[in-house]
């Protein structure tokens, strides 16, 4: 089985957090975030296998019960989205920057994978929720063609979409800031 990501947005912070405890000891999954996000809610997101990110997320929705606002399960994700929901990617080569902006935390998640999965780029950082009330938006880079397309891709048929933008080339102050 491929790898997968499970993510569990609650409207309480303490049922959040007792929810992510949860969620890590129900199956064999790597917690890639267990925080705040804006306005005053919690999400938890995990990966690993399909099978075991689908035995946590199924304990996660369980154990958050009614506090539960979204719920988002990826499997086959592709191999950038961890980091670049982590924020540990390293740009070799910067070039054009592409801007995918969501309502939705979930949205942008789905977005990124679909980028990435779409064209030549590399996810600069998935950004979710803190300190951005609640939203979600995407950071990538790669040559002007493929940029365009990714964000063409991640953009199609998208709930909760709020805007875009490609810089072809961006000033390096305005790209290290994205880093």
């Amino acid at each position: 089985m491929g790898k997968a990501i499970g993510m569990v947005e609650l409207s309480s912070i303490a049922r959040g957090i007792e929810t992510s405890d949860y969620m890590v000891k129900a199956a064999q999954v790597d917690l890639i975030r267990s925080s705040t996000v804006c306005p005053g809610k919690y999400m938890v997101i995990v990966a690993g296998d399909t099978g075991d990110v689908k035995a946590s997320m199924k304990e996660g929705i369980v154990r958050g019960g009614e506090f539960v606002v979204d719920t988002l399960q990826i499997s086959n994700v592709h191999e950038q989205l961890i980091p670049a929901l982590s924020g540990t990617v390293s740009v070799e080569q910067p070039g054009a920057v592409g801007v995918i902006e969501f309502y939705s935390v979930a949205s942008a998640i789905l977005a990124a994978d679909e980028a990435a999965k779409a064209a030549q780029i590399t996810l600069i950082e998935v950004r979710i929720g803190y300190a951005i009330g609640g939203k979600g938006y995407v950071t990538l880079t790669g040559d002007v063609g493929a940029v365009r397309a990714a964000v063409a891709a991640a953009t199609e048929h998208r709930e909760l979409y709020v805007g875009s933008t490609v810089i072809p080339r961006p000033s390096p102050q305005v790209f290290q800031s994205l880093l």
